[in-house]
């Protein structure tokens, strides 16, 4: 595939942003073992500037994933423990009235955080879900009329366990379509399992030693860096191989309904900031490749003809399409 050589040079990190970014992945390795492409992919997501959705049976390190990549990138960082009892209000926040000032005044919620740590979503029903609705796409809440903006760099990570497990629904197709990629971490293999065995001692627990992860980036450094990803180059022809993507998906073959426009924004998006991570200022095929899985198949959901997974019907169409 031809690709243009004019791009900004301003958008290839420097040997210095290379070098951080190496330790960040690093230290993410050393919290949670043998993960290392699932790690590479959630910085990724955040650089991109997107939602983090972390799909998973209990007991995986998704939520250590989480607080790890909260502490090291210097964010600060708020957890909801969903349950079946949590009330919109108790994620946004409340008016509160002020006797004194005959006033209602606002109290915020959990969610007025840089990282909102949504801890088994799918386990809080559908009213409380879509609470989240109008944080994750808008950056703010509404509350008794009045809208309140979130923190910059605002971050939903939410983990869900699978919906077969006892006490959890399923997310609206409309706040799935918010997340801008999901992840599932999978068991460790087996030299991974037998470190983190061995070092698990009743000293330290994960918890503990999370406490001790420091910050390598702080927030403001952060938006730089996702700045110089906005301005990755990408030529005609990868827009072109995208929106042949995003069509073939929308032609009723492999899946009961397409991508959406969003989702082709969130497929842009995930492979400028996969271009960066590998020190490129452009987007090459293997950038929309690496990242459009986890970017489409959560939004998908395929034909009964297909016997197959919506992961599987997406690697199946990535390679029925030439990226040439």
């Amino acid at each position: 595939m031809a690709l243009s050589a004019s791009y900004s040079t301003t958008a290839t990190p420097s040997h210095l942003e290379q070098s951080l970014v190496a330790q960040v992945l690093a230290q993410l390795n050393q919290v949670v073992l043998g993960k290392s492409q699932q790690i590479q992919l959630a910085v990724t997501c955040l650089l991109a500037g997107g939602h983090l959705l972390l799909q998973d049976v209990p007991g995986v390190g998704k939520t250590t994933l989480a607080q790890a990549l909260a502490r090291t990138l210097g964010f600060n960082f708020s957890r909801v423990q969903f349950t079946a009892d949590l009330m919109p209000s108790d994620v946004t926040g409340v008016g509160v009235y002020n006797r004194a000032a005959e006033t209602f005044v606002f109290q915020p919620g959990p969610l007025f955080a840089q990282v909102v740590l949504a801890d088994e979503i799918n386990r809080a029903n559908a009213k409380t879900q879509s609470a989240l609705l109008e944080a994750m796409e808008e950056r703010q809440v509404t509350v008794d009329g009045v809208s309140h903006p979130l923190p910059k760099p605002f971050f939903v990570m939410a983990t869900q366990n699978p919906l077969d497990q006892n006490g959890t629904y399923a997310l609206p197709q409309s706040q799935l379509d918010r997340f801008l990629m999901c992840l599932s971490l999978g068991y460790p293999d087996a030299k991974a399992e037998r470190l983190l065995l061995s070092r698990d001692t009743s000293q330290e627990s994960s918890h503990q030693a999370l406490a001790h992860v420091p910050a390598l980036l702080s927030a403001q450094q952060f938006e730089s860096l996702q700045a110089q990803v906005s301005q990755v180059h990408v030529a005609d022809a990868i827009l072109d191989y995208v929106q042949n993507l995003l069509a073939l998906t929308r032609s009723g073959r492999w899946f009961v309904q397409g991508l959406s426009p969003r989702a082709g924004l969130a497929v842009v998006r995930a492979a400028r900031a996969h271009a960066w991570l590998q020190g490129r200022g452009f987007v090459v095929p293997d950038d929309v490749q690496a990242t459009f899985e986890v970017c489409a198949a959560h939004r998908l959901v395929p034909v009964s003809s297909a016997g197959r997974s919506a992961n599987e019907q997406v690697r199946a169409l990535l390679q029925s399409v030439s990226a040439t």
